[in-house]
């Protein structure tokens, strides 16, 4: 099956009105007719914004966590209901950095991917091991046990979610999964979404372990890439575009 490949920003908590204007019009002025599917997931403040400057844009407009919850006493929360008035496409779910620093477990990042799919929005799945767990030969149990809580949670409704293998240990880092070890756990992951749906193959598996300009053309070339989930390179729109040039 020939599905686009994904390269989805992730900005974190970096921006302002004046650097995301100057970001976006980067990427934009440098984007030629492209072969792969494209997002920025962006911080909330700025969703009015940048749903503005992509509003005729092949870039879709993503958020970085959604609330588990429909609406109601949850303060600082986000809906999905909120982030559809945007025009968002993707929110990312289970991020490493949501699961170590605020506490969010398996089946919190389940729900969340089951409110945005209910909701029309594609939830990206992060999964990923730390230092340790890999170091214990414990990658695949982790990786597993987090995907397997969101599929018994979702069902079949799970072929329409983005998976995104983010190895703790490389992220932000500078260190980064070689190419065989990275296709060796979204092998893993791919067997395992076989097992739940007829349609995994439509399923896009992203990885987000470091990947850059420099090392996205062989990260991308492995049979089970099917984009990456970019975190400081997405921040610079040379080093963006030349990551989406490596997803053709």
């Amino acid at each position: 099956m020939n599905k686009k490949k994904l390269i989805a920003g992730n900005w974190k908590m970096n921006g302002s009105l004046a650097a995301n204007q100057a970001l976006l019009k980067g990427i934009l002025s440098g984007l030629k007719d492209p072969a792969c599917a494209i997002a920025v997931c962006v911080p909330a403040p700025y969703l009015a914004q940048c749903q503005a400057l992509l509003a005729t844009s092949p870039v879709e407009l993503g958020a970085q966590d959604v609330s588990q919850h429909e609406l109601g006493a949850y303060t600082g929360e986000v809906s999905v209901a909120m982030l559809k008035d945007f025009g968002v496409r993707y929110a990312i779910v289970g991020h490493s950095e949501r699961r170590q620093y605020h506490g969010e477990t398996d089946a919190v990042v389940a729900a969340k991917a089951q409110r945005a799919l209910a909701n029309g929005i594609t939830p990206i799945v992060c999964v990923g091991e730390t230092l340790a767990e890999r170091e214990a030969g414990k990658t695949e149990e982790v990786v597993k046990r987090q995907l397997a809580a969101v599929i018994h949670l979702n069902g079949h409704c799970i072929s329409e979610v983005v998976v995104a293998y983010e190895p703790v240990w490389a992220i932000g880092t500078g260190k980064t999964a070689t190419p065989e070890q990275a296709q060796e756990v979204h092998a893993v992951l791919r067997a395992q979404l076989k097992a739940a749906t007829a349609q995994a193959d439509r399923i896009q598996l992203l990885y987000g372990g470091s990947m850059n300009a420099a090392n996205a053309a062989q990260l991308l070339a492995q049979p089970d890439i099917d984009g990456g989930l970019i975190g400081g390179a997405s921040l610079k729109s040379a080093d963006f575009l030349t990551i989406i040039s490596a997803a053709a």
